[in-house]
């Protein structure tokens, strides 16, 4: 017991004196999967998130038949991919700085795609060289015009 004392003592002193260090909060991002939004139909809404390493976006299957899948080539380096179930919530953390491109499989040609830029976007040249089917083409083509705004506003 009295070790128990003499360890919570140390703790709270450490914690004090910014000897211990206590982990950052993470945030979190909800990211909506719809047949119709804002900007029209099948959408992620938002379609734009900024985040930091470590921070979590949650992908909720508002409507069904969509899932939430990285783009090959729209993925920073080092960074694992993702897909998820369709018609499923998805949650995913992301460590790795740069820019995520997301799409919904069943829906990319009609433009539900979503852009998620962790830290600083490295791979943003890269990113915007990737070739899209459909309307995703125009929407990244927004998404990309966006960016520098985007970025200095957060």
């Amino acid at each position: 017991m009295k070790a128990i004392k003499t360890a919570a003592v140390a703790l709270v002193a450490g914690l004090a004196l910014g000897i211990v260090s206590t982990p950052g909060f993470a945030a979190e991002f909800e990211i909506r999967m719809l047949n119709k939004g804002e900007k029209g139909v099948m959408v992620f809404e938002p379609d734009f998130v900024r985040a930091q390493p470590g921070d979590t976006i949650n992908f909720v299957s508002v409507d069904p038949g969509h899932n939430a899948e990285t783009i090959k080539g729209m993925v920073p380096e080092g960074a694992e991919t993702f897909r998820s179930k369709v018609s499923k919530d998805f949650s995913v953390t992301l460590t790795e700085e740069g820019i995520y491109g997301v799409k919904c499989t069943p829906h990319y040609g009609m433009g539900m795609v979503a852009l998620v830029v962790v830290g600083e976007p490295g791979n943003a040249d890269a990113a915007a060289k990737v070739k899209h089917p459909g309307k995703a083409k125009k929407h990244f083509a927004e998404l990309f015009e966006a960016l520098p705004e985007k970025l200095a506003a957060n």
